[in-house]
């Protein structure tokens, strides 16, 4: 089976998460990603940077630092409160999902 298909909301929210705290960008993402185990490619990530930003979930702009520039990404104010909802959501079901195994350890 493609675990990945199962992660890619995770994935999703994941960068949404970031987005509401601080400006993003491409490579730091892979990277914050790297770390929690996710190996992600540009190709794969900027499609999801992308379709929140049509969505209306993150907004953009060209930043330049020197003579290198990237496109930073940030929340938007719906993004913020799709991420409020989503997180009550995950709460609510990652609770059933967890509920049997720790009755197990007991």
């Amino acid at each position: 089976m493609d675990e990945k298909y199962l992660y890619a909301g995770l994935i999703r929210l994941h960068v949404l998460h970031h987005a509401a705290k601080e400006p993003i960008y491409g490579l730091a993402m892979i990277e914050e990603l790297g770390r929690h185990g996710y190996r992600i490619s540009a190709g794969t990530l900027y499609p999801i940077l992308h379709g929140l930003e049509q969505r209306g979930l993150l907004t953009s702009n060209d930043e330049r630092s020197g003579s290198a520039a990237r496109r930073v990404y940030r929340a938007t104010p719906v993004g913020v409160e799709a991420l409020a909802a989503a997180r009550r959501k995950v709460r609510e079901l990652f609770g059933e999902l967890f509920e049997n195994e720790e009755e197990a350890q007991e």
